[in-house]
């Protein structure tokens, strides 16, 4: 598990995004144990408690750390990834293996009205069609499931999967320039399709859902060196957090 581990992350950070520090995010992915127990504590206390006994989906479930997590709470979890190789170790991490499923969000493998919880970190930005993956998520959310999402804010100064600072708005072409220009590959920029907050609540809305708490959290990391107290200034004066998280529900049926 560890050698298909360390092959997978290593591919990533180093292959696919360049990262000059690749090694020591390769050695937090495979003891990464508390990062995902943060993850977590964070949906239970959002969920007002314990996961145990609830269906949960994770979408976007990667290699399939945080499900194991789930599943040591009592939770049957299920997850979905485009990745077939990081299904398979998924696969392997969870005490269900068969629950792994290679699929898109924009098309989930289940019924209507199948979970009690539907989870999608750091994983809407990646899709091709992020409106009808959000219909997916609470198309197969019970009445009164609870749908828990994080995702970068476009407008956001950093760049959260090549870990550098980011002018927001930057042109595709101009994006891969400047990458270039840091000796790093391109090709992985065209696949992220990040969302404003605004953009991201619209189409949870559109989709049938409804937010029920925002998690505000703050500024993030300081970014871009020198030009922090800059980027801390366009935050407030825009209003802009790096991140979007928040937890919501299916808007009930008018009577």
């Amino acid at each position: 598990m560890r050698a298909a581990l360390e092959k997978y992350y290593t591919r990533y950070y180093r292959d696919t995004l360049g990262i000059p520090g690749w090694r020591d995010l390769v050695d937090v992915r495979l003891d990464d144990e508390a990062y995902e127990r943060q993850r977590l504590t964070a949906l239970e206390r959002a969920r007002g408690g314990s996961i145990g006994g609830a269906r949960l989906l994770n979408v976007g479930c990667g290699t399939g750390g945080f499900n194991a997590l789930a599943e040591e709470a009592g939770a049957e979890v299920w997850g979905v990834d485009e990745s077939v190789d990081a299904v398979a170790i998924a696969r392997a991490q969870m005490r269900h293996g068969e629950r792994a499923l290679q699929s898109m969000a924009e098309a989930l493998p289940f019924p209507d009205a199948s979970f009690d919880i539907v989870y999608c970190y750091s994983a809407i930005e990646h899709v091709q069609d992020a409106a009808q993956s959000l219909r997916e998520m609470v198309r197969v959310m019970r009445p009164d499931a609870r749908l828990y999402l994080h995702t970068n804010d476009k407008r956001s100064c950093f760049e959260g999967h090549y870990k550098v600072f980011w002018i927001p708005g930057l042109p595709l072409a101009l994006g891969r320039a400047y990458l270039a220009a840091r000796g790093r590959p391109t090709a992985y920029l065209a696949t992220l399709r990040p969302l404003s907050k605004r953009q991201c609540l619209r189409l949870l809305e559109e989709a049938g859902g409804r937010v029920l708490e925002q998690v505000d959290l703050g500024f993030g990391r300081p970014v871009g060196g020198p030009l922090w107290p800059l980027v801390r200034a366009y935050y407030r004066v825009r209003g802009v957090s790096p991140y979007i998280e928040f937890v919501a529900a299916r808007r009930r049926a008018r009577s």
